[in-house]
């Protein structure tokens, strides 16, 4: 049996993305339990000249939304830079999933050949869907989800796989 972009899409999307909310709500809690500003957090980083916290979260939920646009030939949406609260960041995640949940699985069929033309710095790169996917954009999207995980471990809440993975599916 094939795998379809959608199954290695949508629901790969979501399910991280669920996990992630869900480290968001443990983050939040751990803020107020422990007297921490909540924009510690947020605009925590490893190091000064690498994107905070909150741009991890917005940067996942953007390449999901993006990702799965371009692959159905839907709309885009451009990176905004407002978020500064865990309700906002939540937010932002409750948008993405809302989208992901209105494509159906059909609308991604044949996108493994639709050429996705993205600019990446002065130059542009094109992809065919599949390659885009699988070589592109999963590992941009897992790379900003594990960098808020590990943001959140390095600033000391208790965290672990089983948060990053979430509700295991079996079927």
């Amino acid at each position: 049996m094939t795998i379809s972009m959608y199954q290695a899409s949508v629901p790969v999307f979501s399910h991280v993305l669920e996990s992630l909310s869900a480290i968001l709500d443990k983050a939040s809690a751990y803020a107020e339990a422990k007297k921490i500003e909540p924009s510690a957090l947020i605009q925590s980083r490893l190091k000064p000249d690498m994107q905070p916290f909150s741009f991890q979260i917005k940067m996942a939920a953007f390449a999901a939304h993006n990702t799965v646009a371009r692959l159905a030939g839907l709309q885009e949406i451009g990176v905004q830079d407002n978020d500064t609260t865990f309700p906002e960041l939540k937010a932002r995640i409750d948008k993405t999933l809302a989208f992901l949940k209105t494509v159906k699985p059909e609308q991604l069929e044949g996108s493994e050949e639709r050429t996705i033309q993205l600019k990446m710095g002065p130059r542009e790169v094109a992809f065919k869907g599949q390659a885009y996917l699988l070589h592109f954009a999963q590992l941009n999207f897992f790379f900003h989800v594990t960098t808020a995980y590990a943001l959140l471990r390095h600033n000391g809440l208790d965290l672990g796989k089983r948060d990053f993975i979430g509700q295991v599916i079996t079927g």
